[in-house]
């Protein structure tokens, strides 16, 4: 079977890792144009919220040492990173080492170090659109669901330690309860909410 290069996350799929999974969204939260080696996959985000939450992407992990550049085109958001506590060479889904924030808008880039699990968030008025260089392609991978990336762990938690919610003053991080523990949190300026 040839690879398909384009994919729709829809609502159904994001429900795995909403904050609050049983308010009605839109029937697509982003659309993944997926390159392969030769050239880069687009990402193209729809605005709005899920209750209070920001329209987001799935997140995941990598699997193995692969790090990933992103860059912004159009709009403005967040990109959210984590990395798991490893205990005795386990990471431990339910306990984060670092989690970081970063404000993004068209023009700017964010690198995504090995072992960070990453996902980008839309907190403006129109689409967020974003060029990546994740190696997607061939008949072993998925254009909805790489190979390459793992997203058990955010599924198993629900999202990643922090929301993002949308508040009178903006964006907001809220923590995600079902976290034990998170070591360091470097918010970009990003207020927490309780």
């Amino acid at each position: 079977m040839a690879f398909e290069p384009y994919a729709a996350r829809t609502h159904e799929k994001m429900q795995e890792v909403l904050m609050h999974p049983d308010i009605v969204g839109p029937g697509v939260h982003y659309y993944m144009i997926r390159g392969g080696s030769k050239k880069r996959n687009i990402t193209v985000m729809e605005t709005g919220v899920v209750g209070s939450e920001y329209i987001k992407t799935y997140g995941h992990y990598h699997v193995g040492d692969l790090d990933e550049t992103y860059w912004f085109l159009s709009g403005e958001g967040i990109v959210l990173l984590q990395k798991m506590v490893e205990e005795n060479g386990v990471p431990q889904h339910d306990k984060i080492e670092e989690f970081k924030a970063v404000r993004v808008k068209a023009g700017d880039s964010v690198y995504m170090p090995p072992g960070y699990g990453h996902l980008i968030v839309n907190t403006g008025e129109t689409w967020l659109v974003m060029e990546d260089n994740s190696p997607v392609e061939g008949t072993q991978d998925s254009a909805s669901m790489p190979g390459h990336a793992d997203y058990e762990p955010v599924k198993i938690m629900h999202g990643f330690a922090y929301y993002v919610i949308q508040t009178g003053d903006g964006p907001a991080l809220r923590p995600n309860a079902l976290y034990k523990e998170v070591r360091k949190t470097d918010s970009g300026g990003v207020p927490i909410s309780s």
